[in-house]
């Protein structure tokens, strides 16, 4: 009897199955079918050459830098300006189709991933810095604009944008996960830097989240709908123009590297450095690993413990008050091996580590992929929980050295993965999870700068709490009620 229960159940679970895949199959097949009806009229507002039907390019499009699979989208357009990209959603959302806005693709969460088909809207045409107010220190920008070509435009004028998460990320694709990375300690995120945006609806309306043409520094003016975007990760809208804060280019710059005897004697020596008040641009932190990376990478000779780099923006005068204040703390928490750099060449070198750091741990282990993860916790719980990430490395038997932006108690451990070993990802799955958790139970979150995307939904609840999900979902259905916009990121939403 226990046996034709077993069997009973296989037969169902099997019937369950079948039937899921013709749901499937159906629900392509129905795709399918609408989107053959719209392509032409794609065609007929951004050209043949904006409408892609190719493997190729659909593969590129469905896939960032995570290890999250590749899930294509079914058609990629490519409009050229904000007119486009609206009445283009309108035919999305008249037929509702799902739309994935796409900017270069650097993300780390699988927040392109077009997890139940659709359309993605590749914004790379639309690369104009449309108006550059040098007096006011700011500008606007098209989503196709990059970090790195923008700070190319601004050269000669004084001016420099410095929110640099490492990639050379689109400015409004920053702007949607709210980016970060080595400079925030001093300028801030992209939160801190958006003034206003121009967003394209799900019905193919468009808004000016601070008023079109607004670029005051402040206002108290109605909800923030500015911040409500920056960090939605493509689930309200698409980001069609981002007017960002500018700042002059610092008189001068030094950096430094300073080896320590443990985690605990680097995060005092930054805990003290921001206490005293010091204005610093730049605390990296690397572990022994890390560093051990990096010297075989770049060779390299750093001292093969946890180090601090730094570096420090201002006027010569103020520079050498920073340093000194800088130089005496670290040293009175065991700080050695002080490696200063004033020249660009020199600076270039001495970050060279910390910037090289995501292929020197590729290259501990060739053919294998890395599964970065990412969380923040107040500053003094930063030794504890990387202490206690160090362990359960050990423990789970991964690779996985540590870098992070110390100065915000925000760190990454890059996991080197044999992607073809299903045990060993299930290990570093389940690591993940608890290192988030950790972070969660410290008062941290279990994203400092990453994004949810994919990897981190089911811990938005235990982050946020239910009331708080309830409302970003009353959110999301009062502007996109047909879940039209990158479905299945952020939060674990209904079903189309």
């Amino acid at each position: 009897m226990l046996l034709g229960l077993k069997l009973s159940r296989r037969l169902l679970s099997r019937r369950h199955c079948l039937l899921q895949c013709r749901s499937i199959q159906t629900e392509n097949t129905a795709r399918s079918a609408v989107l053959d009806s719209v392509l032409s009229a794609f065609r007929s507002i951004c050209g043949e050459d904006g409408v892609s039907l190719s493997e190729a390019v659909r593969e590129q499009h469905g896939k960032d830098e995570s290890m999250h699979r590749c899930c294509p989208p079914d058609v990629v357009l490519f409009p050229r300006c904000v007119e486009e990209v609206s009445s283009l959603a309108k035919i999305c959302s008249s037929h509702r189709l799902p739309i994935i806005p796409f900017g270069t693709g650097t993300g780390l969460e699988g927040g392109v991933s077009a997890v139940k088909g659709g359309v993605c809207f590749s914004l790379r045409n639309m690369d104009q810095v449309l108006d550059l107010h040098q007096d006011d220190c700011d500008v606007t920008v098209e989503p196709g604009v990059t970090r790195k070509a923008l700070n190319a435009y601004l050269r000669g004028t004084g001016l420099w944008f410095p929110v640099d998460p490492g990639a050379d990320a689109s400015l409004c694709g920053m702007a949607a996960t709210s980016a970060s990375g080595t400079n925030a300690i001093r300028y801030g995120t992209m939160r801190e830097n958006v003034l206003n945006l121009e967003v394209v609806l799900a019905d193919g309306s468009i808004v000016h989240t601070g008023g079109k043409g607004r670029r005051s520094r402040k206002t108290v003016a109605g909800y923030n709908l500015t911040n409500l975007f920056v960090g939605s990760e493509g689930t309200l809208g698409i980001i069609t123009k981002a007017t960002l804060r500018l700042f002059g280019i610092p008189e001068s710059t030094v950096s430094a590297v300073c080896s320590f005897p443990s985690v605990q004697a680097a995060v005092d020596s930054t805990v003290q450095i921001l206490q005293a008040g010091v204005p610093i641009a730049r605390i990296e932190f690397l572990d022994d690993v890390m560093l051990d990376a990096c010297n075989r990478f770049s060779s390299l000779s750093y001292a093969v413990t946890p180090s601090l780099f730094l570096e420090f923006h201002g006027s010569e005068q103020s520079l050498e008050e920073q340093v000194n204040i800088a130089e005496n703390i670290t040293q009175s928490n065991g700080g050695a091996d002080f490696q200063w750099a004033k020249d660009a060449e020199k600076r270039e070198r001495l970050w060279k580590a910390r910037h090289d750091a995501w292929y020197a741990c590729l290259a501990l282990r060739p053919g294998c992929k890395a599964y970065s993860t990412d969380v923040c916790v107040p500053l003094s719980r930063l030794p504890q929980i990387i202490v206690e990430t160090k362990e359960d490395l050990i423990e789970n038997r991964l690779l996985g050295p540590i870098a992070g932006h110390v100065g915000d108690g925000n760190f990454h451990c890059l996991m080197v993965v044999d992607p073809s070993d299903t045990e060993e990802l299930h290990r570093v799955h389940l690591f993940v999870e608890k290192l988030a958790r950790r972070a969660l139970a410290m008062d941290g979150t279990c994203t400092g700068e990453h994004g949810v995307g994919l990897g981190k939904r089911a811990l938005m609840s235990e982050e946020i709490g239910p009331v708080g999900v309830q409302v970003m979902q009353r959110l999301k259905d009062a502007l996109d009620p047909m879940n039209l916009m990158n479905p299945g990121k952020v939060l674990l939403q209904r079903e189309l």
